[in-house]
């Protein structure tokens, strides 16, 4: 072991003062500056933030013009009379009270609806989108709005 030692000294020495460095850089590589309160005692809290309390306030840059939401579309042939919506299967309470709240109240007005006027009544109704055809509200509405019960129950089942 002597022999192997007195035969790697340089190399040992080499290897001490690396470590050495390595240590030396990490240590001052995580110092971290150190606040003297003690110096600072005197001037107070307020007097601390000096600086913000002096400052001018910073300006809130306001939009333009105000940003309105676009208002829907008013449904076509509205009924004076509301219709008990909730006979068309598929749809509930909720989605009535979003018809309700879009205008339509009446099996006329679902009758009469286009593709362009199903497309964009179920783009507003969230999360029940996709009902209105797959679940056929017009032609169930047809049939309800010209009083055929038998017909609408042959197609799509008794109410109740």
């Amino acid at each position: 072991m002597a022999d192997w030692l007195h035969s790697n000294t340089a190399l040992l020495v080499v290897a001490l003062v690396l470590v050495a460095l390595i240590a030396l850089w990490l240590v001052l590589a995580n110092r971290r500056t150190r606040v003297d309160l003690a110096a600072r005692e005197d001037d107070g809290p307020a007097r601390r933030n000096q600086a913000l309390i002096d400052a001018a306030p910073a300006a809130v840059a306001l939009p333009a013009e105000p940003v309105t939401a676009p208002t829907p579309e008013p449904v076509p042939t509205a009924a004076p009379d509301a219709d008990d919506l909730l006979l068309i299967k598929g749809l509930g309470p909720k989605i009535k009270t979003q018809l309700a709240d879009l205008g339509v109240t009446s099996f006329a007005q679902i009758a009469a609806w286009s593709e362009a006027d199903i497309d964009r009544i179920d783009a507003q109704l969230g999360r029940f989108q996709g009902r209105i055809r797959r679940e056929s509200w017009v032609e169930q509405a047809r049939l309800l709005a010209a009083g055929d019960t038998a017909g609408f129950a042959r197609r799509f089942g008794n109410n109740g």
